[in-house]
């Protein structure tokens, strides 16, 4: 069963990163290099994501704000692993935004 994950992007931030949780219900932050032209930002958000879960960039999909800041994506995997890697990443850093 896929897992429902919402983030907030932060593109063109000076590096990349994945970690510290924004707004309420919390949304993961995914801060990423690339701007936001032709979809760079999303395909850059993907790698991270499966850079920090340990999943493949295809297990992950878009399915909401595309073109927004806050995206939900589902993802493919054991939910109670994702779970607790989402919970470990949100308490990485700080707050952020």
């Amino acid at each position: 069963m896929p897992f429902l994950l919402e983030i907030r992007v932060r593109p063109n931030s000076s590096r990349n990163k994945v970690g510290g949780s924004v707004g309420e219900p919390p949304r993961l932050v995914v801060a990423v290099q690339a701007p936001t032209v032709d979809g760079r930002a999303n395909q850059a958000v993907i790698k991270e994501l499966a850079s920090a879960f340990d999943l493949r960039a295809r297990d992950f999909t878009i399915v909401y704000g595309e073109l927004g800041r806050d995206k939900r994506l589902l993802v493919e995997g054991d939910e109670k692993t994702l779970q607790v890697k989402l919970e470990e990443l949100r308490d990485e850093v700080p707050k952020l935004l």
